[in-house]
């Protein structure tokens, strides 16, 4: 008797190591929260030509503002400039230039692994337009220089065509682009960016006439700054395996499942009898009641002057699946209150006998969740 009494103990402790060892720990998940940056940024352009390429080098700055809406998509207002080169034979000609344009970006990053603020490395792409500007292209010089050292091909008529291009003053042309970016982390708030964009406008931009798009490639590095809180951060608890309880040890162990735990709101599935409760629910979004649930409101309001020691609680939701936790924090404590207020102005119900909650999306009371869109009353 005994030995199976020790056999039977070895057994129960074998169990519960087994199933501390499968505990889970708390999970953090991460949630975007749209917010602005600045770019400060400066490089090198190479101006597609037919001359040696360290003669069509040239400096370039960017700056930049943007909005990232989602973590995967966003859009920037990028201001390129400073300056251009092109070069025919001998001849080398450089213009100042502003080109100001909008681009739609992509972090594939978090498209193709996931959202992740703490990531090291983001690599994102970027497409969009807008117009360059230039001007001081020093057009005279350019013919005096071209006609200089070419006269013969000229009064032949071989080369003449290739300048007939040339332009002077300011002149404004569409352009279109298309990058890629590199964004290395140095904090919550800086990351250090490199980036590569090609951009392509008329045969007009470079004075030659050649038949083709003329093109211009920016090398770019500098700081990308965070303006607000990018994310926020919550801790989804493991599920909770439920505790089994011992009734005796004799011969044999008999075991049975504990009492299920409640899970809050306690009043949601189960209610006392002489409770009394209505669910008013919102469309997404929104804290006004509509005439269908204010009769709802009505026969709280109703309840509560039938008993007059009763007091009512009003507690406010909203539904994980929209919004963020911040925004759904304050949606459901606007719900709350909507229906005290109508408690209070339209049915004169005293202030000292209503009590308002909230709980934001921590907590989903019905399986559903668009029901979660709601404010429930208990009035006891």
């Amino acid at each position: 008797m005994k030995i199976k009494k020790i056999f039977m103990s070895c057994l129960l402790l074998a169990g519960v190591l087994s199933a501390s060892a499968q505990e889970q720990y708390p999970k953090t998940v991460y949630d975007h929260n749209p917010y602005w940056y600045i770019q400060l940024q400066g490089g090198a352009q190479y101006t597609l030509g037919e001359i040696d390429f360290k003669d069509l080098i040239s400096p370039n700055v960017q700056v930049a503002i943007g909005r990232q809406f989602t973590p995967a998509f966003g859009i920037r207002l990028q201001a390129n400039a400073w300056e251009s080169r092109a070069g025919l034979g001998d001849n080398k000609w450089k213009w100042k230039y502003v080109a100001p344009g909008l681009d739609l970006t992509f972090n594939l990053s978090n498209i193709f692994c996931g959202f992740n603020p703490n990531r090291v490395f983001n690599f994102s792409a970027f497409i969009g337009g807008g117009v360059n500007i230039g001007w001081d292209n020093k057009a005279d010089d350019i013919k005096a220089a071209y006609n200089a050292t070419y006269p013969a091909a000229i009064a032949a008529g071989t080369l003449n065509e290739n300048i007939d291009y040339v332009w002077t003053g300011t002149k404004v042309r569409g352009f279109g682009r298309a990058g890629v970016a590199a964004d290395f982390r140095l904090s919550n708030a800086v990351s250090l960016g490199l980036e590569v964009n090609a951009n392509t406008m008329t045969d007009r931009y470079n004075s030659k006439k050649a038949g083709n798009w003329d093109w211009y490639f920016n090398a770019l590095a500098g700081l990308k700054i965070n303006l607000g809180k990018t994310h926020s951060t919550r801790t989804i608890e493991a599920p909770k395996v439920p505790e089994k309880v011992i009734e005796k040890v004799i011969e044999r162990v008999v075991e049975k499942p504990a009492p299920a735990p409640v899970v809050e709101p306690t009043r949601a599935v189960a209610q006392k009898k002489e409770q009394f409760r209505r669910d008013v629910f919102f469309l997404i979004g929104n804290s006004s009641i509509s005439k269908k649930e204010q009769a709802k409101v009505k026969e709280v309001a109703d309840y509560l002057k039938a008993n007059p020691n009763a007091k009512v609680e009003v507690t406010g939701y909203a539904d994980k699946g929209t919004g963020n936790p911040t925004i759904n924090s304050k949606l459901s404590q606007r719900r709350a209150q909507t229906v005290a207020n109508m408690l209070q102005r339209t049915y004169g119900i005293a202030k000292d006998r209503i009590t308002v909650d909230y709980k934001g999306d921590t907590i989903q009371p019905f399986a559903k969740e668009t029901d979660n869109r709601a404010s429930i009353c208990i009035a006891e």
